[in-house]
């Protein structure tokens, strides 16, 4: 995701929208006709309630002008009318009623356009969210989560809220259109009037406010991802914060990112609100104007009553529609940087193959093999591994060994295919691993790390990980936890495998965790295991004990332990010794022993 404060300048909001445009559903589009019918409807009732603003007032003030409208007229003759009393309470609840209907249609209007803003919305998040779980995992480990988060919960929101105002925006012209015809029709001078003075004065303060809107979107788009990881970083870190008393520094760092926030936003807000009182004052001023110059006309004031009237309702109803022309305007403007991030989110590549039911088939009989191979995390870095060539039985343990910044951890992830190696092939039983067989593969292989993830769920749901709760076998759980030495420790509660364990477990030892982990594995019942210094924080009883029950699964379950520690590999039929990215040595224990340490 882009947060260069000066990338969103560069991009047409034209182009934006476009970008969005193309992830609204077939479904979301036919809504939108919908929507579209709606709005012409609530137009059609607001220059009902305003056209019959004129005979109205008229048949109150001057029964005989009402008459000499060729319109009425006419409509007066075919329901043979002869005087002017009798149109009084015809045209009273005709009013009445376009006055009732139009409010019913706006409100009709404005329900129906934020449920179709926030569907639309809910379907981005879902699509962004869905898009970010689908990415490589070198994608993953390059960026900062914090701007994934602020991107699919706020700014998801932010987006949500523009879609908004454009669904405003567009029945709000139609209303305007419609509002400025009927005044046209009563009165073009008086239209013209209102038109050119609110238009020329909403047009010439977006003009002047256009460049602060875009930079005050760029600090909300910015700050908005700092104070996420703000948080984030404070909580996570609470331990460390604790115990050195640095509060004080995550406070002010916090402090300084969500004051420009909410000044960034709370400018934004007075630009949008503030051309509304002076719209009004100037709306009474010009309606002073008229009234005076229409009074010095021959007619007199009588006749300038229905004009007034006429021009007060079409000021009451076309200042609100220009305001929020405006005021809508102002907060796609002032959003822009939110959206080119969320569209960002939105543009992400699904892989080939996750719309596939079937792929390519890889089935692990005999060996997985590396191939002379190469990897690097970026062009422009040094390799990370150099020319390695393995191979792996199947049945067998592996031990692999090395240094902090050695490999390790970069070799298991090329076996779990979570990388692709920059040059060479890994290959199983010679077929070589690619994107067309990765997802059957990786379904083969359970990897426990150093530092288990566990969610705010029971034991049980954490060791069936990713399992709907009605789906869990609770005899694998058990046996699972069993041979992990992990089903005492549960069984010691009072809700025993439903008991939670709290956010991340922080109700656990490190130890406890590791075999809810090593647990978890089990319970996938898969051909590979990687132990990813899954064993270092239990004792050495433990972890031998551990050990022992992964190991009787027998030739059926292929195991690659990785750890500092050499003792924790003497169990194994090889042992794999990296440095600097290249295999060093190659042995068993007792070879890599003799050979020194």
């Amino acid at each position: 995701m882009t947060n260069n404060n000066t990338s969103s300048s560069f991009i047409a909001p034209h182009s934006i929208f476009a970008g969005f445009y193309r992830h609204i559903s077939r479904h979301r589009r036919f809504q939108f006709l919908i929507l579209l019918s709606l709005t012409l409807t609530s137009a059609f009732a607001e220059v009902l309630s305003l056209g019959i603003v004129v005979p109205f007032i008229g048949i109150l003030t001057q029964p005989e002008v009402v008459f000499a409208y060729p319109a009425i007229a006419g409509i007066i003759n075919f329901f043979e009318i002869r005087t002017a009393a009798e149109l009084v309470l015809p045209l009273t609840i005709i009013f009445a009623l376009a006055a009732f209907l139009a409010g019913i249609l706006r409100l009709t209007l404005l329900k129906f356009s934020i449920r179709y803003a926030n569907a639309i919305g809910a379907d981005f998040g879902t699509d962004a969210y869905h898009r970010t779980l689908h990415q490589p995992y070198i994608v993953h480990i390059s960026r900062n989560s914090s701007e994934i988060i602020s991107g699919i919960t706020q700014k998801i929101g932010t987006a949500t809220g523009v879609l908004l105002c454009l669904v405003t925006i567009i029945t709000s012209l139609v209303l305007f259109i419609a509002i400025f015809f009927t005044l046209v029709l009563i009165d073009p001078m008086v239209a013209s009037i209102s038109i050119v003075t609110f238009g020329i004065g909403y047009g010439v303060i977006a003009w002047m406010t256009r460049h602060r809107l875009l930079r005050n979107s760029q600090y909300v788009a910015t700050e908005q991802t700092q104070v996420v990881k703000t948080i984030q970083e404070g909580l996570g870190g609470i331990r460390d914060i604790l115990l050195d008393g640095t509060q004080s520094v995550y406070s002010q760092v916090y402090s300084k990112s969500f004051r420009r926030w909410l000044l960034a936003n709370g400018e934004n807000n007075f630009i949008n609100a503030a051309p509304r009182y002076a719209a009004e004052a100037l709306g009474m001023i010009i309606i002073a104007l008229l009234a005076y110059y229409l009074s010095l006309q021959p007619e007199g004031i009588g006749k300038a009553f229905p004009v007034l009237g006429a021009f007060a309702l079409g000021a009451q109803r076309l200042l609100p529609v220009l305001q929020q022309l405006y005021g809508n305007w102002v907060i796609v403007k002032g959003s822009q940087a939110a959206l080119v991030d969320v569209l960002e989110l939105l543009e992400q590549p699904l892989p080939d193959n996750q719309n596939k039911s079937k792929n390519l088939s890889i089935n692990f009989q005999k060996e997985i093999s590396f191939e002379n191979v190469y990897f690097k995390y970026t062009s422009a870095g040094e390799n990370a591994l150099s020319n390695v060539n393995l191979t792996i039985q199947k049945g067998k343990c592996i031990g692999i060994i090395g240094i902090t910044g050695s490999g390790k951890s970069t070799i298991t992830d090329l076996i779990m295919a979570l990388l692709e190696p920059s040059q060479g092939n890994i290959l199983v039983d010679g077929v070589p691993i690619n994107s067309k067989n990765r997802k059957e593969w990786q379904q083969t292989i359970a990897h426990v790390p150093q530092s288990i993830f566990l969610t705010d769920a029971s034991f049980a749901e954490n060791i069936a990980f990713g399992i709907p709760l009605d789906q869990i076998d609770m005899t694998r759980v058990k046996q699972a936890a069993d041979k992990a030495q992990i089903s005492d420790f549960i069984d010691s509660h009072s809700d025993k495998y439903n008991t939670m364990v709290g956010e991340r477990g922080v109700r656990m030892s490190g130890g406890q965790r590791q075999r809810v982990g090593i647990a978890r594995a089990l319970y996938k019942n898969v051909d590979i295991i990687i132990l990813d210094e899954a064993t270092s924080a239990l004792d050495n009883l433990t972890e031998e004990a551990v050990m022992k029950s992964i190991e009787s699964y027998g030739k059926k379950l292929t195991i690659l332990i990785v750890a500092h520690r050499l003792t924790t590999l003497k169990n194994c039929s090889q042992i794999v010794e990296l440095d600097k990215g290249k295999i060093t040595r190659k042995g068993s224990y007792q070879d890599i022993i003799n050979n020194g340490e």
